[in-house]
């Protein structure tokens, strides 16, 4: 991105917006962070912060109205609450995202950066681990919502030659996730191990995902922001399928001490493998994950503690 470019990211306050703000802003000059409250605020101390709610158009539409970039994180709903509420998600997320389009086809914004999820939109997939051109067939509102919001972006690319790009990010983990929204397993079991709780578990635990430490999620939306690929879809994730009962085995080395689980019944909105085929990416963004899911989780525990969450 140029210097002389301005970007503002979107659903700044979040686990992803709150490292990207960071690193970006050690790096770009002109970079615009818009949220609710922070709660580490250090993180955009090289940014311009702007409160508002994503929800309010007008704020929305005067928050971008200087910008050529926007990096959008907006998150209102998790796979469990969504499905719990659609018309409020798709109110939330889908409405909202296409106010934000309109604004940008207004003000003359060049380019939209979407973090889809990788790990909702292909559903149960047919194909492991998971290309791009896989069939869509999400089976939870939340991969619904966030599909919708990926074809409209198409939509507006035809119509209005909006440039975009969106990067379905599997299951990132790392420094500023609080597991505020319930998501988030690292984090979340990290937390109740510090604390001597037990860690919940839905299932048996074999459960496989697809798990990216957090910087190397913020240096795939730094190469998006200049890409110029002809493909307009990344998955984002590390390749590799982890079980829940790999990562707890995982946790417990890090912490030095056995975690106590309780497995619970499963439930009909987890898929039962999710990993990521990121071969576009390496090719066309020139991206590959960087961290080993081992120093990733040492980094995450360490922050963790640090934070005195």
């Amino acid at each position: 991105m140029q210097n002389n470019s301005r970007c503002i990211v979107l659903g700044a306050s979040g686990f992803i917006g709150s490292r990207l703000c960071e690193k970006l802003g050690e790096k770009y000059s002109n970079i615009k962070a818009f949220g609710r409250n922070p709660m580490y605020k250090d993180a955009f101390k090289k940014c311009k912060w702007i409160e508002g709610d994503f929800a309010d158009a007008n704020q929305i539409a005067n928050a971008i109205g200087d910008c050529d970039t926007v990096i959008h994180l907006v998150n209102a709903s998790t796979p469990a609450s969504a499905n719990i509420n659609r018309v409020a998600d798709l109110q939330a997320n889908v409405v909202s995202t296409l106010n934000l389009l309109d604004a940008c086809v207004n003000s003359g914004v060049k380019k939209v950066i979407f973090l889809s999820s990788g790990g909702t939109v292909y559903g149960v997939p047919s194909i492991i681990p998971t290309p791009e051109a896989s069939e869509n067939n999400p089976i939870t509102a939340y991969g619904v919502s966030k599909l919708t919001i990926e074809k409209y972006l198409s939509l507006y690319y035809h119509l209005y030659k909006l440039d975009y790009c969106v990067l379905r990010v599997a299951n990132p983990y790392g420094p500023y996730q609080t597991n505020k929204k319930n998501q988030g397993v690292i984090s979340a079991f990290f937390q109740h191990a510090i604390h001597d709780e037990p860690i919940d578990v839905w299932g048996d635990g074999t459960v496989v995902r697809d798990y990216v430490f957090i910087d190397d999620v913020v240096n795939a939306i730094d190469l998006a922001l200049t890409n110029n690929s002809p493909y307009k879809v990344f998955n984002i994730g590390s390749g590799v399928g982890i079980s829940l009962n790999e990562i707890i085995s995982t946790l417990e080395q890090a912490v030095g001490k056995s975690l106590a689980v309780n497995y619970l019944p499963g439930r009909n909105m987890d898929i039962p493998v999710s990993i990521l085929d990121i071969n576009r990416a390496k090719s066309h963004l020139n991206w590959q994950p960087l961290t080993p899911l081992h120093d990733g989780i040492i980094e995450t525990y360490n922050w963790i503690k640090s934070s005195g969450l």
